[in-house]
């Protein structure tokens, strides 16, 4: 069952869903979710892996921050990917939560989707699911998939949240080495958790 935007909000302000919203979202959402805006832009500089038991996430280099300067422009040209960073932060509760009156405690899943703006110029968007037990900004992969460039504003909403009620139990929340919004492991080998 997706929450709509306006039960986010309330719900926001009991379990602290998500920090540092805008005050488009905050003050009038659209639909059913939440627009989420892009705070940095990572480009890839090193080499990773991922093996059954070990992973390596590349080495990078923030290319872009908007609590630089906070007036920045980001030309993406045709092929390349960028890692992004949201500027809220995600605090998706470890435990069940009460969503309303009548209803069973539940987890909730933030899931997040592209606007359709990026799609409309030929960047695709790569995400994941948001477990209950992660707290933190989230980073995606950006790539201008068209053939023509394309530029975006530090600060400008990209990308919708929306969350997913999860039913019955899970076994444990997330534990990962991603917590609190690392952007990669900055090329150090990791055991896999």
């Amino acid at each position: 069952m997706i929450i709509s935007s306006v039960k986010i909000l309330e719900l926001n302000e009991r379990y602290g869903l998500v920090k540092d919203l805008g005050q488009r979202d905050l003050q009038n959402p659209e639909g059913a979710g939440l627009d989420l805006r892009v705070g940095e832009v990572h480009r890839i500089t090193g080499e990773g892996f991922l093996y059954i038991d070990q992973r390596k996430s590349p080495e990078y280099e923030t290319i872009a921050s908007f609590y630089g300067d906070g007036n920045k422009f980001v030309k993406m040209v045709p092929g390349e990917y960028l890692l992004v960073t949201t500027m809220e932060t995600i605090h998706s509760p470890k435990e069940k939560i009460d969503i309303g009156e009548g209803m069973p405690l539940v987890y909730l899943m933030p899931l997040i989707f592209p606007r359709t703006s990026l799609q409309r110029c030929g960047i695709g968007l790569y995400q994941t699911k948001t477990d209950p037990g992660y707290e933190g900004k989230l980073t995606f992969g950006l790539k201008n998939e068209g053939n023509r460039d394309f530029t975006f504003e530090l600060g400008a909403r990209m990308f919708n949240l929306v969350f997913e009620t999860i039913i019955g139990d899970i076994k444990r929340p997330y534990s990962g080495q991603h917590q609190g919004g690392r952007v990669t492991s900055g090329g150090e080998v990791e055991i896999q958790n």
